[in-house]
């Protein structure tokens, strides 16, 4: 029940913020509540209070004792929505398929079905000796990513 009054709460405040999105919810047993959400142009600390207030006024303390943790995904978190994806086109990312193979590159395009990824290779000329830089890419299948994320290069 009270599991349900907050999912219900949190749904009602992210209607209000279209630009917010959930990545995780839960509620533990001892009423601990912990939501991470991400945004299609990040997160702020004023947008983690606007959800947290969207729930916590709307609860009664008297009725129920509750910790509540409102957060944004890390950057280097695993995605888990389809939204991330678009939100990080240019970026570097490391994407493990389900066939185990990791391929790291820049994302330069998303649709509803794929992604697609662009590196630079060094690889033996043709003819001849020494190496030649060559532009790669991949088309991979949502379904066939089993973990991806961002790749933070310094």
């Amino acid at each position: 029940m009270f599991r349900e009054t907050v999912k219900n709460l949190l749904e009602e405040g992210l209607k209000q913020r279209e630009d917010l999105f959930l990545i995780d919810f839960d509620v533990l047993a001892d009423n601990s509540i912990k939501i991470v959400i991400d945004g299609d142009n990040g997160v702020l600390v004023e947008d983690c209070m606007f959800i947290s207030r969207a729930i916590e006024h709307n609860l009664d303390r008297e009725e129920h004792d509750f910790s509540l943790e409102v957060l944004s995904a890390g950057a280097t978190a695993p995605f888990t929505n389809k939204r991330q994806y678009k939100k990080n086109i240019g970026r570097t990312l490391s994407v493990k398929t389900t066939e185990n193979e990791t391929i790291e590159g820049i994302l330069t395009e998303v649709n509803d079905d794929k992604i697609l990824l662009e590196w630079k290779s060094r690889e033996p000329k043709p003819v001849g000796k020494g190496k030649v830089t060559v532009k790669k890419q991949a088309e991979i299948l949502y379904d066939t990513i089993s973990k991806a994320q961002v790749v933070i290069k310094f």
